[in-house]
């Protein structure tokens, strides 16, 4: 099929499942270029410009000739356009690439969501990157352990082995919950370590005014919309989750799916508990991203769930708002008899990148330059420390980071830090960048982060495709999961209402999806 072709019938389906407002012109993708007079294929100097689209939480874009684009062609060889796509945890972000896509303005360099690398590769609008990457970008190959890409050739669907996206690898446990430690003190309350102290804890909090505002306005914990961000409040009953998303693990002996196990119901009746007694915030399940932070970052929440590493920006932002240096600790698992609780760890993360299968061969090229230049370990320290002035700065001929400031700096998209990731590599960068303004916030980041890998488990269904969700999008979507567990947790619904959810589940597709998630399970057992 040719590619003009595929991608009118694929835009017809993206627009059939996604209504967003606001896109820009079309231009026939055939010819490889974009409507963007920014994204030439080449600059006056010779310079290849490309199309970078991924993780921008608020920073401001990266355009042709800014302080960041001239730091990227200096070092990569390739000039690097990153426009300012709202992420909002990743919702806005994927309905604006699937308009881009619709339009026949596929980025040159991606982060995929939500699968959709799949019916792209399918498609044929992405490149098959097996034979490209031993040649033009071997640094990638490196960089990315060998039984990673034997999952990644699992994964593909065609069914042929192949590689069609990068993947991120984060080998270390990079999720935890975060208490305030200072609040703990001020209360004369010991760090709890079974379920009924953590209570006694979270009351405390609601009542005892311990940010001594006098209003008595603190949230004892919480998270944000569609249930999401409160996994410490599952994980305690060892219930495999993942942002938010339930996971796959074994459970009696067999891959399953998390959300319809019995810890799944024995966590949501006691979330459901921890809500109607005001011990998590009212407005959980309708916190955006920005709004759950700005309670955070306002010296208003006493335990929160998210990235250990990115700990420095939240204590960073709450000092700035509040003139707070707030003291945060790894919240030890609380002990639930007849539970092993564990923070799920995904060694294998979210597909990084895939490449457009670009018909303009400078830009596909120079996409493969930027990719092996990115990943050759001699780089990375250069990429994590940004620009000048901007991201760091010198002092004592030591290169420091500067404090985050999304007024002023451009988005570092091209970060190793988050694409491969190890835990020496990454608190070893954080401490020698660390400044003497920032030392108290990256001080605890580390011993966090250490602290954390006592809690991190690696998951059975690490990796796993979304093609097992092919003809089941409700079930990818969790929207069944979603309503259920949010009328639980409500109190709309009794915690009996659960097994009514799990008959539902299987009915309309979850018996499917179990019986292609552990065929899937089998063959990469076999694999490695």
């Amino acid at each position: 099929m040719k590619f003009k072709k595929m991608s009118l019938l694929f835009a017809a389906g993206v627009l059939a499942m996604t209504t967003v407002a606001g896109c820009g012109g079309s231009k026939n993708a055939s010819d490889g270029t974009s409507s963007s007079t920014q994204n030439q294929a080449a600059s006056g100097d010779g310079t290849v410009d490309i199309e970078v689209w991924g993780t921008n939480i608020g920073y401001k874009p990266v355009t042709k000739g800014s302080k960041l684009y001239e730091f990227y062609k200096e070092k990569l060889g390739v000039g690097v356009i990153n426009p300012y796509v709202e992420w909002n945890g990743g919702t806005n972000y994927l309905n604006q690439l699937n308009l881009k896509i619709a339009a026949n303005e596929m980025p040159d360099l991606f982060v995929p969501q939500q699968g959709i690398e799949d019916n792209l590769a399918k498609n044929g609008a992405v490149a098959d990157l097996t034979d490209l990457l031993p040649k033009y970008a071997p640094n990638v190959l490196k960089a990315i352990p060998e039984d990673m890409w034997n999952v990644v050739k699992a994964n593909d669907p065609t069914g042929q082995g192949r590689i069609f996206y990068i993947p991120n690898v984060v080998e270390y446990g990079r999720y935890a919950s975060m208490i305030r430690q200072d609040w703990l003190d001020k209360l004369g309350l010991a760090m709890p370590k079974t379920q009924d102290e953590y209570v006694k804890v979270l009351e405390a909090f609601r009542d005892k005014d311990p940010n001594g505002n006098g209003q008595k306005d603190e949230l004892p914990t919480g998270g944000r919309e569609q249930a999401r961000w409160m996994d410490h409040l599952f994980a305690m009953y060892g219930v495999a989750m993942f942002e938010g998303y339930p996971e796959w693990d074994i459970y009696d002996g067999e891959l399953t799916y998390s959300a319809v196990t019995p810890n799944m119901k024995a966590a949501l009746e006691f979330i459901a508990k921890l809500y109607k007694e005001g011990l998590i915030d009212k407005e959980s399940l309708l916190n955006t991203k920005d709004k759950w932070e700005g309670k955070i970052q306002s010296d208003k929440v006493g335990n929160y769930f998210h990235w250990v590493e990115q700990g420095n920006l939240v204590f960073e932002n709450l000092y700035k708002n509040t003139g707070v240096k707030a003291e945060y600790s790894v919240l030890p698992l609380p002990q639930v008899e007849g539970y092993q609780g564990f923070y799920t760890m995904k060694k294998f993360a979210n597909p990084g990148w895939v490449v457009k299968n670009n018909k303009d061969e400078k830009k596909l090229m120079a996409t493969l330059k930027l990719l092996n230049n990115m990943y050759d370990k001699n780089n990375w320290k250069d990429l994590y420390l940004g620009v000048e002035g901007m991201h760091y700065t010198m002092k004592d001929g030591k290169a420091v980071k500067l404090p985050d400031d999304k007024s002023t700096q451009e988005n570092q998209i091209l970060n190793p830090a988050t694409g491969v990731a190890t835990l020496d590599m990454t608190t070893d960068l954080f401490n020698s960048t660390a400044s003497e303004d920032n030392k108290w916030a990256i001080d605890q980041v580390t011993r966090n982060m250490q602290e954390a890998q006592k809690y991190a488990k690696d998951i059975a269904g690490d990796g796993m495709p979304t093609s097992i969700y092919d003809g089941f999008p409700d079930i990818n979507n969790r929207t069944l999961y979603v309503e259920y567990a949010t009328k639980i947790i409500l109190g709309q619904y009794p915690i009996s209402k659960f097994d009514e959810f799990v008959d539902k589940w299987n009915k309309s597709g979850g018996e499917e999806v179990t019986k292609r998630a552990r065929e899937w399970y089998a063959k990469v057992q076999k694999q490695n």
